[in-house]
């Protein structure tokens, strides 16, 4: 019961905070700008995320039960890993952004208008479930012919790989090389964007631009280190090397955690996300007393 009361309240909080920040951002005209509206795709996401996993292990633990059927299994591994994955592209889009927004400004509403942004969504969707539907298909495909219990708390493929009588030379080389592109390609791109950003504050000499790039950017690198820090260490190490144990706590962290924690981030380091909460408490607020009065 200690367990599922920690991992209710953290979901509870996953979706109330990511729930505010889309909130926010939907009828505050001031965020109506690009860079809010991948944030609340972001954190629209990030409810996804920990809403694939985390109600159905709420659900083993207070009914008893920790069966999953098969086809819920494999669905379950589509879902993580095309929302997953549509995370690190929504980060790289936001770099994409923010590079436009800096070192192009004079061209900004011209480059990233609603049509680009909705393109760019559309693409990365694509190629996430694309991405998503290669490995749940090959890992279905599997053998399984020893023991059905799977140790962990969601349906992943390294863990239902540990259990597989076939051989899974391929499907690991595949993970390697079409993975890397999928996870790790946003990762350069993220990478390549914030050094070219750097590169044109570098040819700036106002403190004000120094400023405005950090409170703007200080928040994505944050969400961009933790999310790539986890991913790298679950999924990119050989399988002779893999724990389960350490699995668990990288999965927590990366499906639970870390969406718990990006609107404490966005709300706390961006002034623009600090004001529109402070305008909407304030309104609501009225709207209270004025009820109250009536």
């Amino acid at each position: 019961m200690v367990i599922f009361g920690v991992f209710l309240t953290m979901y509870i909080f996953s979706v109330f905070g990511n729930s505010i920040i889309i909130t926010i951002i939907r009828v505050e005209p001031q965020l109506h700008t690009p860079m809010y509206f991948f944030l609340s795709n972001l954190s629209f996401v990030d409810i996804c995320l920990t809403s694939i996993t985390v109600p159905k292990m709420l659900a083993n633990i207070i009914l008893g039960s920790k069966s999953i059927s098969f086809v819920s299994c494999f669905v379950q591994i589509f879902l993580f890993h095309s929302v997953g994955n549509m995370d690190s592209f929504l980060l790289a889009i936001m770099a994409y952004d923010r590079y436009i927004a800096i070192c192009d400004p004079l061209h900004y509403g011209e480059v990233v208008n609603r049509r680009r942004c909705i393109q760019l969504l559309s693409i990365s969707w694509l190629v996430v479930s694309l991405h998503a539907v290669l490995f749940a298909v090959m890992t279905s495909t599997l053998s399984y012919c020893g023991p059905n219990t799977i140790n962990h708390f969601f349906c992943d493929i390294p863990a239902l790989m540990k259990l597989s009588c076939s051989d899974i030379s391929t499907i690991d080389l595949t993970g390697y090389i079409e993975g890397s592109l999928i996870v790790m390609g946003p990762c350069i791109f993220i990478l390549f964007s914030y050094v070219a950003i750097l590169m044109t504050l570098l040819k700036m000499r106002s403190v004000e631009c120094w400023r405005k790039a950090l409170s703007t950017c200080s928040s994505h690198l944050i969400v961009v280190a933790m999310c790539y820090g986890t991913v790298i260490f679950m999924y990119f190490q050989p399988l002779s090397s893999y724990s389960l144990n350490y699995d668990q706590v990288v999965s927590v962290m990366y499906s639970i955690v870390i969406p718990m924690l990006n609107p404490f981030i966005y709300s706390l380091r961006n002034k623009e996300v600090k004001r529109a909460l402070y305008r909407a408490i304030k309104r609501s607020m009225r709207v209270r007393i004025h009820s109250l009065r009536a």
